[in-house]
């Protein structure tokens, strides 16, 4: 079956912008993310002409998913960069306890027994990851790196995707490619250009962030708390903790009008061995609201354009595994376009087997948090029992969770 595309509407006079320069690559990647910068050093190793386009002047921001699982790390170790990258700082969390607010365990999952050289979550700031790879990018005269690329059009022909243009220093630019990326994130603006949509899924609930000082006695690791109709998650980061407090979906404003007095004084109901630390929260900034999305495209490609990542896929924070899915995603691509790439004959079909093999892993890991989400965390908000598979407590399968956290299914190794 053939899909037809309409080919975009004329600018008027006054959408009409000066090109300042036209550059020619062989693939131009939008969005400097997991996805983007490691497919960017894997192309850029190969002597394909790369040129990564990110819309932020650095890559120095607060994100979230910290979390490289095994999976990421073994990628890391087939490129040749886990030694090094585990010289930056880092923590490594070998286990997942979750307590009843009465201190009863209810889950305890633990990475020890996974067959890798990693049997851990390394938690790294995700600025540290991204610098590091985007240095070792940059050792390759074929890689390009543009900041504060602000991408706003497609550059198509007869209905084929041929680059992009996109603001920046010195006004418009327009960059060619045989095909292009969008590795831009859940809010995509390729995948708004190119009218691919993404069918939401529900979620439950919403997340506020915000961080506390760890400090001796208080034990390792990555640990959630239920209870109360409450629920927290705590992730080890040294010398603070990252705190996820977890609301009903929709009700951040709620919290907003009720109060820090009061967001403390649920926190502690919880955590009640943060009563002095939480009185740390003094102020709205040293909070961060999440609202959980999940979500993924039907197709996620057009002829000459290409979506990895949460453009394609928009994970929920449970597990977090979403870094780790983007990064299988890069390298996916890698192993099936490059080939093409050299040769200039990069097809449709070849971009198409990327989603063939990349869909089934994706939509069982959003499966597992969906079920996760409805059956635990749905139940704790409302102060029901959270309901775990009773086949979890059969000692020959209590490995499984970490093994789907920490790989998920058919993880892609590095072939180029």
């Amino acid at each position: 079956m053939s899909v037809h595309f309409s080919s975009p509407q004329p600018e008027s006079t006054s959408q009409t912008h000066e090109i300042v320069d036209v550059q020619e690559v062989d693939c131009c990647i939008v969005g400097g993310g997991p996805a983007g910068t490691v497919l960017s050093l894997l192309l850029a190793r190969q002597g394909i002409r790369v040129m990564l386009l990110e819309a932020h002047r650095d890559f120095d921001r607060d994100f979230r998913g910290d979390t490289l699982q095994p999976s990421a790390m073994e990628i890391m170790a087939e490129m040749g960069l886990a030694d090094r990258l585990l010289e930056l700082p880092h923590t490594k969390l070998r286990s997942i306890t979750v307590r009843a607010s009465d201190g009863r365990v209810l889950f305890s999952p633990t990475f020890a027994h996974l067959k890798t050289r990693f049997p851990y979550v390394t938690v790294m700031p995700q600025v540290r990851f991204l610098d590091f790879i985007v240095a070792e990018a940059k050792q390759y005269p074929n890689f390009q790196l543009v900041l504060s690329a602000n991408v706003q059009k497609l550059v198509e022909e007869d209905g084929i995707v041929r680059g992009v243009r996109y603001r920046g220093q010195g006004g418009w630019h327009e960059v060619r490619a045989q095909v292009t990326i969008g590795a831009d994130g859940r809010h995509s603006r390729l995948r708004e250009l190119a009218r691919l949509k993404a069918v939401p899924t529900s979620a439950p609930m919403d997340v506020v962030w915000f961080r506390l000082p760890h400090i001796p006695g208080d034990g390792e690791g990555l640990n959630g708390r239920i209870g109360q109709g409450r629920m927290a998650i705590l992730l080890d980061r040294g010398e603070q903790w990252q705190i996820a407090y977890v609301i009903p979906k929709g009700g951040y404003q709620q919290v907003r009008a009720a109060g820090l007095e009061v967001l403390r004084q649920n926190i502690t109901e919880i955590l009640p061995e943060f009563k002095e630390r939480v009185q740390q929260l003094q102020d709205w900034q040293q909070v961060a609201f999440l609202s959980v999305e999940s979500s993924f495209v039907d197709r996620w490609y057009r002829p000459g354009l290409l979506l990895l990542g949460d453009a394609a896929h928009v994970m929920s924070p449970v597990g977090g595994v979403g870094i780790n899915y983007a990064i299988q995603d890069a390298v996916a691509t890698a192993n099936y376009l490059s080939q093409p790439l050299k040769q200039g004959q990069v097809q449709t079909r070849h971009l198409a087997t990327v989603q063939r093999q990349r869909q089934l892993p994706t939509q069982f890991i959003q499966f597992v948090q969906s079920s996760v989400q409805q059956n635990i965390i749905k139940n704790a908000l409302n102060s029901q029992p959270p309901q775990f598979p009773a086949f979890l407590k059969l000692p020959l399968l209590q490995d499984i969770p970490a093994r789907v956290i920490g790989f998920g299914l058919f993880p892609p190794h590095v072939q180029v």
